[in-house]
C-alpha cells in the first residue's frame, strides 16, 4: 500500500523528495535539500491522500475488470488494459 504522508505530500509538492519510515509523520527526511513543508500542512491533506490511494487501487481494479470483460466478449484492449492483466 502506498504511503499516505507521503502521498499528502505529494499532493502539496508532486515532485518533493523524500523519505518516511512506516506511518510516523514525524520521520520525514527531506532529501537533497527539500525545503520542509509544514507538519499541520501535511496533516491537513492526510484525508485527501487516503481517497487518493483508495481511488487509484480503484482504478487498478476497475481497469482488470475492463480488460478481463473484453477478452471474454473477444474486444482488443487498450494497450493500458493489456498491461494491468499482464502485470497484475
Amino acid at each position: 500500500m502506498a504511503n499516505k504522508i507521503i502521498k499528502a505530500i505529494q499532493l502539496i509538492k508532486p515532485d518533493a523528495q523524500v523519505s518516511v519510515s512506516g506511518e510516523d509523520i514525524d520521520s520525514i527526511v527531506w532529501e537533497n535539500g527539500e525545503t520542509p513543508i509544514a507538519k499541520a500542512d501535511i496533516e491537513a491533506k492526510l484525508a485527501e491522500a487516503e481517497q487518493a490511494i483508495a481511488d487509484e487501487a480503484q482504478a487498478k481494479i476497475d481497469l482488470k475488470a475492463s480488460a478481463i470483460s473484453k477478452l471474454v466478449a473477444g474486444d482488443p484492449l487498450t494497450e493500458e488494459e493489456a498491461n494491468r492483466i499482464m502485470f497484475i
